[in-house]
């Protein structure tokens, strides 16, 4: 028996309060079928990468129903609504500056200080979203590195009941992810070729569009730098015991630990709690420097080590 359920109300409904409690909803959007959590909620977030097996912390795109939306999540301008007004709800992606520390999105944002946003052009992603009452990230609903899904069967296919629902949509019109584009500078910068095409934009913009190169200070796609989410004090990861002046941030059965991401060794609940608790970390006065005990490489713990490693990376 398979989780995908035929759109009406109801299903919206459960698939609403399902999001809300902390679950994840294979939704359809214009592009491909999306893997939905809370974007406020860490743990659900976590599960997205789980679920996935994603390999490293991305920032994933977070889906919103309303233009005026804006306002409460990200810093904007004329342009951005601009933009916004001329090709949303479709295949387009703004990367832009968070507009506060809210440390719930952490995850979500992947630790940068920026925010990755679209409204989808599909009914049943808004009226998902808007039912919902909270932005809902959402990467493709595929297991990492394999095809992307374009209908509920290949949802099922790849992740199966790894997923709390999956809302049968039909197939995706664009059937390619969006277009992603960096308007954090006065360039507006493509990270990502998708449903939209630069000429498109220059047209509309009567500007050049530039393109990332790749390099690691105009990374190719968000998450890319080799050192983000630095904390202030002196960082050391693979700790297997605490020396002086250390605040141990612990995995696991940790000794001399002065946090814990999981005492059971639960992966999922370490990637829910590591930004958080690397600030509580960073915050601490009486400590100098900060150890991490080792996480292991399997599942969801080579994208925590991949974002540790980011973390502590010195040139």
């Amino acid at each position: 028996m398979n989780n995908i359920y035929k759109n009406c109300t109801k299903t919206i409904e459960k698939a609403a309060k399902t999001i809300l409690d902390g679950g994840l909803i294979a939704f359809p959007t214009e592009t491909v079928y999306g893997l939905g959590a809370n974007a406020y909620d860490a743990k659900a977030v976590a599960s997205i990468f789980a679920a996935k097996g994603r390999p490293s912390f991305n920032p994933l795109i977070s889906h919103i129903a309303e233009i005026d939306f804006l306002k409460e999540y990200a810093l904007t301008d004329e342009r951005v609504f601009a933009l916004a007004k001329k090709f949303w709800p479709g295949p387009l992606t703004f990367v832009l500056p968070r507009i506060d520390d809210n440390p719930a999105l952490d995850l979500a944002c992947a630790g940068l200080k920026t925010v990755t946003v679209r409204m989808p052009n599909h009914q049943v992603a808004l009226d998902l979203i808007r039912k919902s009452g909270v932005p809902i990230v959402a990467p493709s609903a595929n297991k990492s590195q394999t095809i992307s899904p374009t209908t509920a069967e290949h949802v099922f296919e790849s992740l199966g009941n790894r997923v709390d629902m999956i809302i049968d949509g039909g197939q995706c019109k664009v059937g390619v992810e969006s277009t992603i584009i960096d308007l954090t500078g006065s360039d507006v910068v493509v990270l990502r070729a998708g449903g939209i095409a630069k000429e498109s934009l220059e047209e509309f913009l009567n500007q050049k569009v530039l393109i990332s190169d790749g390099n690691p200070s105009l990374p190719a796609s968000p998450g890319q730098m080799l050192k983000h989410y630095a904390p202030k004090h002196e960082f050391r990861i693979n700790a297997t015991c605490k020396q002086d002046d250390e605040f141990l941030i612990g995995f696991g059965d940790a000794k001399d630990a002065d946090i814990n991401l999981s005492i059971k060794g639960d992966l999922c609940e370490a990637a829910a709690n590591l930004f958080a608790y690397m600030r509580i970390a960073d915050s601490q006065n009486t400590y100098s420097k900060i150890a991490m005990s080792p996480i292991p490489q399997i599942g969801l713990g080579l994208a925590i080590n991949d974002r540790i490693r980011r973390a502590a990376y010195k040139k």
